[in-house]
Order: C-alpha cells, then sequence, then structure tokens
C-alpha cells in the first residue's frame, strides 16, 4: 500500500511518501507561515505527483490554520484518489520521533499560541493524560518527564532548572511509519488543544 503523510501542524511542512514501511521521498520545510501555498507543489514533486492509496494527515493540535490546510488538502485529494483518509495527533508524533531507537517517557511540550504550550506525557508508545495548553507557570507546576521534546522544550527545561534531557524537535511527515496504528483515527476533526479565543455569541451573558 502507498501511503502519504501531510504535516502542516507547526512551523514546519512536511510530506513523506512511502510503498509500505519504505520511504520513497520527503520534502520538510520550516517556514513559519506559508502553509497554503507550498503544500501542494511539495506533493505534487513526490514520486507520481503523490498518489497514494492512504493518506495520513496531522490533526493538532498546532497551529489552526497549519491544521486546517493539511486537513482540507488531504480531504480532496482522498476524494481525487478514492484514498482513505486518517488523522493523527501531532504530539504523538514528535513523540515517536524521539523514541529511536527506544521508546521512553517524554514530555512533549510545543508552542500554543497566546504565550501557552501545548504540554503532553507519553508513555510506553501511548499518550498519560490528555493534551493540555498551559502557561509557562502552570507547566513548571505541573512538572514533566525526565526527557523533554518539542520547539518549546528548551524553555522548558530551563524553568525546571535541571538536567533534564532536551530535544528540540518539530513533527515531521517522514515519521508517521513509527505511528502504531491506534494512534490513526477516521475523525478528521481537528484537535485544538484549548478552547476557541471568542465566546460564541449565544454563550454571552447579557450586556
Amino acid at each position: 500500500m502507498r501511503t502519504l503523510a501531510i504535516e502542516t501542524a507547526s512551523e514546519a511542512c512536511s510530506v513523506a511518501l512511502f510503498e509500505g514501511e519504505s520511504e520513497i521521498a520527503h520534502d520538510h520545510r520550516v517556514m513559519g507561515r506559508g502553509h497554503a501555498e507550498q503544500l501542494v507543489p511539495m506533493i505534487a514533486a513526490l514520486p507520481d505527483k503523490g498518489r497514494s492509496d492512504r493518506i495520513l494527515v496531522s490533526l493538532g493540535p498546532g497551529s489552526f490554520t497549519g491544521v486546517r490546510i493539511g486537513i482540507a488538502t488531504a480531504r480532496a485529494l482522498g476524494f481525487a484518489w478514492g484514498a482513505q483518509v486518517l488523522g493523527y495527533p501531532t504530539l504523538a508524533l514528535v513523540a515517536v520521533r524521539s523514541w529511536q531507537p527506544t521508546p521512553r517517557p517524554v514530555t512533549v511540550c510545543m508552542n500554543g499560541g497566546h504565550g501557552e504550550w501545548f504540554v503532553q506525557d507519553f508513555t510506553n508508545d501511548r499518550p498519560d493524560g490528555e493534551v493540555r495548553s498551559l502557561t509557562p507557570n502552570q507547566a513548571l507546576a505541573r512538572g514533566a518527564q525526565a526527557v523533554i521534546v518539542g520547539n518549546r522544550a528548551r524553555e522548558f527545561a530551563a524553568l525546571l532548572g535541571d538536567d533534564r534531557l532536551v530535544l528540540d524537535l518539530l513533527p515531521d511527515a517522514r515519521s508517521t511509519n513509527l505511528l502504531h496504528e491506534s494512534r490513526l483515527t477516521r475523525d478528521l476533526a481537528p484537535v485544538y488543544g484549548r478552547g476557541p479565543d471568542a465566546t460564541p455569541i449565544a454563550q454571552q451573558g447579557p450586556k
């Protein structure tokens, strides 16, 4: 089975093409913004323009815009190719990147926007609790595993003030073949990790 993986939930934009477990091609770019303009050309530059039997796409949490771009692209290609489309949680992808060659307990700490971090523990190939969006002070009170990974791992470790191992990692689509099948879902609803910035009118009290 040929699989296309799409990752757009952070400042990195990446795609990877697999034949079974073997990687055929890969492109990973750290761009901050511009995922909408770059993603489709990156896929088109893959062998056979990335055409696959299955598509894996990041569900977040991460950049609201990036997550939506990735899911919309995966849906469109899945419809055009008649391919199965499955989602995966971004923080789980970061965790498995850090587990080579051996899985170990880690805390993933990624940029969450608005001065907050997305934080989640992973132990024995599974999430240990739900992802939380925390201020740095809340993260400090929460604590962390002996290994912290992600694009805010260094800041978190500096707050803790000890000698924890830090791996500054971004999500990368080429690591999706390391995800356990149980991490994949047909439900393509974005994982935002925190509530909306605005309160819906229906929920607002009288003025």
